[in-house]
């Protein structure tokens, strides 16, 4: 009886080890053939957090989770009711800055009239002296004579001295008229300054108003959303994070003998737990230059193997725009990687490949 029961748990055993045998091997965790290397990795995705520039409370969430979205499609929105008002505030503001262009402009007509009104002052005047002179001058002549008087001298001179004042006066009220043109053409300068100083406040509020919707900066899908509506969050705070569905790829690690003869645009076939009847093609964009899972010593040609080398193979945006509803990230699986582009990929890897 007891040899029977031990003959009997002897032959689940092998069964088992069979089966498992099977199960290991048909994973494709079999042999490697000479000229091909195989990792396990998981799918990958570029993320990207979508943070607000400005804080603020959240008025609305515009998608759900898990949903695909197109670049620049609206994600979230903040409240914009503040940057509204100021908007109206520096509309005002550039309102009366553009009224006090308009008054300096007229300011500087009417100095200008003034100019001219002192211009034609200053003439006259001058006339008035020149003649004031000659008559002084005609009666000094003829102080000595009994033809003209003393008297008539001292008026004379009195005349001349009054027209020279005269004239000192209009040049100064002329040289006062000019500087009030200059003025009023630096009071012009400085409401112009005054309406663009309002014209890039409102350029500036448009800006935030525009940030205060987050749009997707390229296509792909959200994954979570961090904040819900009616939430108030900081300057830089995170509301939604997404993948780009433009960048897909799975990371593995390969010893330093595949690592070394893989590069740039070796020719990768992924095969993923989930689906393993279907054949992601996919290239290696990346193999890193630093070891990881290093050794503590690697004087050996043995040690020298087991260092490992994190490899990145990256699926075509072409065939990820294909089946972007079936892209899952996250999803583990194995890499193939065909080392010698002449050889026959092995049969594991002979599913339906996508195209």
């Amino acid at each position: 009886m007891t040899n029977t029961r031990n003959l009997l748990f002897i032959a689940v055993a092998v069964v088992g080890a069979v089966l498992g045998f099977l199960f290991w091997k048909g994973n494709g965790n079999g042999e490697v053939p000479e000229g091909f290397a195989r990792g396990n990795g998981r799918v990958e995705a570029v993320e990207i957090d979508l943070a607000s520039k400005l804080p603020g409370r959240i008025e609305t969430i515009l998608v759900r989770e898990g949903e695909l979205v197109e670049a620049g499609q609206p994600l979230a929105a903040l409240d914009v009711r503040q940057l509204k008002a100021n908007r109206h505030q520096a509309e005002a503001e550039l309102r009366r800055s553009e009224i006090a262009v308009e008054n300096a402009r007229l300011m500087i007509q009417q100095r200008q009239a003034e100019v001219r009104a002192a211009e034609a002052v200053l003439s006259q005047q001058q006339s008035a002296l020149d003649a004031a002179e000659r008559q002084f001058a005609r009666s000094e002549a003829l102080a000595g004579s009994s033809v003209a008087s003393e008297r008539q001298l001292d008026i004379d001179r009195s005349n001349a001295l009054g027209a020279e004042a005269a004239v000192a006066s209009a040049e100064a009220k002329f040289t006062a008229a000019q500087i009030g043109v200059s003025a009023a053409e630096a009071a012009v300068v400085g409401a112009e300054a005054a309406v663009a100083a309002a014209t890039a406040t409102i350029e500036a509020i448009d800006v935030q108003i525009e940030d205060s919707t987050l749009k997707a900066p390229r296509p792909g899908r959200v994954q979570y959303i961090v904040a819900q509506a009616g939430e108030v969050i900081g300057a830089g705070g995170r509301v939604i994070n997404m993948i780009d569905l433009n960048d897909v790829y799975m990371t593995f690690f390969l010893q330093t003998a595949a690592a070394g003869r893989a590069g740039s645009g070796t020719e990768v076939r992924l095969i993923l737990d989930a689906a393993p009847d279907i054949i992601i093609p996919a290239k290696v964009s990346f193999v890193s230059d630093v070891a990881q899972f290093t050794p503590k010593t690697v004087e050996t040609e043995v040690e020298r193997q087991k260092l490992m080398f994190r490899v990145r193979a990256r699926i075509a945006p072409e065939l990820l725009a294909k089946y972007l509803d079936y892209i899952k990230t996250g999803l583990p699986g194995v890499a193939w990687v065909r080392l010698d582009p002449a050889l026959p990929w092995p049969e594991v890897t002979d599913g339906r490949v996508l195209e």
